[in-house]
């Protein structure tokens, strides 16, 4: 016979599977007329900048005002610089993008897709975020239990298949 344990119960209880779905516009002008449905349902976003180039940077604030236009005011947001390993042809300083980050009240990260660096750790750090938001509003609701997602699994984003967003268009290149 095992023995039982309390820690047992207590990993169970706290194991958490969150589902992310991910939409990705590379901040394309023609992707503009249908950025309000990226947003819906929304709890999470990665404004992406490159450090190389001075006007995507110029451009954050923009689609800072756009996305705060469309979601909650709870909705989590980062601040990303990537091309980070690109050094010696950086036109972004990394206390410019802090203060903005600051100021507009957003989290805060440069990475680099060549060589990996903080890539997976932007994604944990909005989707650790974005678990204690909504935990905390769950807190608040209480009770109210058609409030909640059901049983331990947390969707994040509208639908659970993609394939059928994709097969309309509005994501392909």
């Amino acid at each position: 016979m095992a023995a039982y344990r309390a820690d047992d119960d207590y990993d169970l209880l706290f194991k958490v599977v969150i589902k992310a779905q991910i939409w990705d516009t590379a901040g394309q002008e023609r992707y503009r007329a249908i950025t309000s449905a990226y947003y819906r349902g929304a709890v999470g976003a990665l404004l992406i900048y490159d450090v190389t180039r001075r006007v995507t940077f110029e451009n954050v604030e923009r689609w800072l005002k756009e996305l705060r236009g469309h979601t909650d005011s709870s909705t989590v947001i980062m601040l990303v610089g990537n091309k980070a390993d690109l050094r010696h042809l950086r036109a972004v300083a990394s206390e410019d993008a802090r203060a903005f980050a600051e100021r507009e009240n957003t989290f805060f990260m440069e990475t680099s897709a060549l060589d990996s660096t903080n890539v997976d750790d932007a994604f944990t750090e909005v989707l650790t975020e974005v678990y204690r938001v909504v935990s905390r509003k769950a807190l608040e609701v209480g009770d109210n239990h058609g409030a909640l997602p059901k049983g331990h699994s947390i969707n994040v984003g509208g639908k659970d298949d993609v394939s059928s967003v994709k097969n309309t268009g509005c994501c392909s290149a």
